[in-house]
C-alpha cells in the first residue's frame, strides 16, 4: 500500500487508528451523548439513559474500541455482549434506532474524520442498530404489548 491510499477499514486497527485511537473515540462518545441531550429528535432515546451519562460514555468508547480493531476494553472491563440481547431491557423500535442513528451521525460529522471514514463508521454502525431492532420485533414480550 502506498502513502496515498486509503487504509482498509475493517482490517487490522485501520478502523480504529482512523477514529484517533482511544481519544478520538472518547471524544465521539462525548459528542454522541451531547447531540443527544441537545437535540429534541432524541428525547425518546435519551429518556432511556440515567441522568449520569458515565458510564454509558465508558462502555460504548470501550465497546468502540475493541469493534473497531482496537484495545478490547469492554471485555476487559465488563466482560462478554451480545449486542441484541444486552438491550433488551430497553424498548427499541424503528424510532429509537433512528434516534440513536440521528446522534451518532451528528457526533461523527463533528470529528475530523476523513469523508471516506465517516461514511464507513455510520454504514458500519447501521449494522447493529438495525439488529437490535429486528431482535426486538421478533420478542412479542418486548413489543409493548405484553
Amino acid at each position: 500500500m502506498t502513502s496515498d491510499q486509503e487504509p482498509v477499514f475493517g482490517v487490522g486497527d485501520a478502523s480504529f487508528q482512523a477514529a484517533g485511537g482511544e481519544p478520538g473515540l472518547q471524544r465521539l462518545v462525548a459528542d454522541f451523548y451531547r447531540v443527544m441531550d441537545e437535540s429534541p429528535q432524541a428525547t425518546t432515546v435519551r429518556a432511556m439513559y440515567p441522568d449520569d451519562l458515565s458510564e454509558a460514555q465508558d462502555r460504548l468508547a470501550s465497546f468502540l474500541s475493541g469493534w473497531l480493531g482496537g484495545p478490547k476494553r469492554y471485555a476487559e472491563k465488563y466482560g462478554g455482549i451480545s449486542i441484541p440481547q444486552f438491550h433488551t431491557r430497553w424498548q427499541v423500535g424503528e424510532a429509537e434506532r433512528d434516534a440513536w442513528l440521528f446522534c451518532m451521525e451528528q457526533a461523527i460529522a463533528r470529528q475530523p474524520y476523513t469523508p471516506a471514514f465517516a461514511e464507513y463508521l455510520l454504514r458500519q454502525l447501521r449494522v447493529p442498530a438495525e439488529r437490535i431492532r429486528q431482535v426486538q420485533a421478533a420478542c412479542p414480550a418486548r413489543s409493548g404489548h405484553s
